[in-house]
């Protein structure tokens, strides 16, 4: 019998493959022969020709060599001899399934490959076609050999196909371009050196292709070989990536080596990470991950640069088939991310989707296409948020928009007018380097905020007036000496025009100075 099941693993409902899948349950939709179950948890699909084993198996192809299930389509010739450096090299096309690479050696290669065969592999010594000292580099000699180490290597290959020896695999590049072999690679790697890469760093950088491949061994359910080597065993590469706290996986559109194998095509899940807490992805598509494990549970520090991005659902939702907060719910909540960083991505505004960070209070958006404030009131942790080179041409009535903001950076945007920051109370630090305020009066907006230390307005065209930073300290009464304007405290010299100033605007309004220290014109002591 087959089953549906859910991702609890306990099973929905058991199915008689004889009975007609429409009359099991009107309420399963059919798509050609495939069942399914309107649910984003489903694990299990029903086929007539059998059971996938996750939603992974149904919409992604294993787009990665592997030739322990592919012998039958695994194909070696060598199409070409070229002259390279005055050395003959023999070009060695490998195809299995539908991916294929190359790889060059000369036929001293191949003479160190056959000793070892023959030696520890029981291969024939004499099926290596022999070397010749005269008349090797003559197109009619190179024409016949090379046909000639083509057999031979198909037949090799034939004959090892059950227990492919390594020096074999290397020697075809199957370690770069076969999950096995890869994972083989990986696992010594780990094994000689994966000690002292965690004492020095809890980080390590992956690539699509590398993870593409850990989740496709963890599909299979025991080794698929024997492993004689123990160093080789897939169990150094689970044990290393249970120990790391902090990771970034690199994608890439260029295909690896001679392959035609793209990175950024490859599926790819997460769950063999129980400790992450600092997750960076950059330059891949987050649409390849199906499955993030329990990186929800984990991560602190989320950076997302360079994939895209067009939603945050794409990403914070990426395992799941349906991108709906509300129908999602609390469980796909990113419950310890404190920080995160979407920037240098196609966002054209900030979706439900950031609901999902209850607990954030640093959130970077630069470098994005936002031209307002959304969605952001659900976040009552929120402190320092980031939007530089975005699309804001104005910022109106923040102060409904936003909760007790602390830090806002809006540098390199359209900003004319600052009336929309007169209520932000808590606001201590604001960046609008680069906008497009005029001049000094729309400093009134700010010079109530009582917590506003910070503020830089370089950039600005009213940053190119007379005696710019004075009439700016000016707005801020006897507040001035508390301003960092651009970067920089107010002198002594600037404080002092500050203070002629208000006392001739006091006069010229017909008020009293008042003199005491915290008057505006009492002196400032540096």
């Amino acid at each position: 019998p087959a089953f549906v099941w859910r991702e609890s693993g306990k099973p929905l409902r058991k199915i008689n493959p004889s009975i007609p899948y429409q009359a099991l349950n009107p309420n399963l939709p059919v798509i050609g022969s495939l069942v399914y179950c309107e649910c984003d948890a489903l694990d299990h699909t029903v086929t007539e020709e059998g059971v996938y084993h996750s939603r992974a198996d149904f919409f992604y192809q294993v787009v990665m060599a592997c030739f322990l299930n592919n012998r039958k389509t695994t194909s070696i010739s060598i199409p070409n001899v070229e002259k390279n450096d005055n050395v003959f090299v023999y070009e060695i096309m490998v195809q299995i399934a539908d991916i294929k690479w190359t790889v060059n050696h000369r036929y001293n290669d191949f003479v160190e490959l056959h000793d070892k065969l023959v030696s520890d592999h029981g291969v024939n010594k004499d099926i290596l076609p022999p070397k010749k000292v005269l008349g090797n580099k003559e197109p009619a000699f190179l024409e016949k050999r090379r046909a000639a180490l083509e057999i031979y290597l198909q037949n090799i290959v034939n004959f090892l196909q059950r227990a492919m020896p390594r020096d074999l695999a290397t020697f075809l590049d199957f370690h770069r371009y076969d999950i096995l072999y890869l994972l083989q690679d990986w696992a010594l790697h780990f094994f000689t050196k994966g000690d002292s890469l965690l004492q020095m760093s809890r980080h390590f950088t992956f690539s699509p292709l590398m993870l593409h491949a850990v989740s496709e061994r963890l599909k299979q359910p025991c080794p698929p070989l024997e492993i004689l080597d123990k160093r080789l065993d897939f169990s150094h590469v689970l044990d290393f990536c249970c120990q790391l706290t902090s990771i970034t996986i690199r994608g890439s559109n260029i295909p690896v080596g001679t392959s035609n194998i793209v990175p950024n095509t490859l599926p790819l899940e997460l769950s063999v990470f129980k400790t992450i807490e600092k997750l960076h992805l950059v330059d891949m598509l987050v649409s390849k991950i199906y499955n993030v494990g329990v990186m929800r549970d984990t991560v602190v520090s989320l950076n997302v640069n360079k994939v895209g991005l067009e939603k945050l659902a794409h990403v914070l939702l990426c395992d799941v088939l349906h991108k709906d907060v509300l129908y999602s719910g609390e469980m796909h909540n990113w419950k310890k991310v404190v920080e995160a960083d979407f920037s240098d991505n196609n966002l054209e505004e900030i979706d439900e989707a950031v609901r999902l960070l209850p607990n954030i209070e640093c959130l970077v958006l630069n470098n994005n296409k936002i031209s307002a404030l959304n969605n952001l009131t659900s976040l009552p942790h929120l402190i320092r948020l980031c939007l530089s080179s975005n699309r804001f041409v104005e910022a109106e009535d923040l102060h409904t928009k936003l909760g007790q903001i602390v830090h806002i950076d809006l540098s390199q945007n359209n900003i004319s007018s600052l009336r929309g920051f007169s209520k932000l109370y808590s606001l201590e630090s604001l960046d609008l380097t680069s906008n497009q305020v005029l001049d000094t009066p729309e400093i009134t907006h700010l010079c109530t905020l009582p917590c506003l230390e910070n503020l830089i307005l370089m950039g600005n065209p009213v940053a190119i007036i007379v005696d710019y930073r004075v009439k700016v300290l000016e707005h801020f009464g006897n507040r001035a000496g508390e301003i960092c304007l651009d970067n920089e405290k107010p002198s002594q010299k600037e404080l002092d025009t500050v203070a002629v100033l208000q006392a001739i605007r006091i006069v010229k309004e017909g008020r009293t100075p008042t003199f005491g220290p915290d008057a505006p014109l009492f002196p400032y002591n540096s």
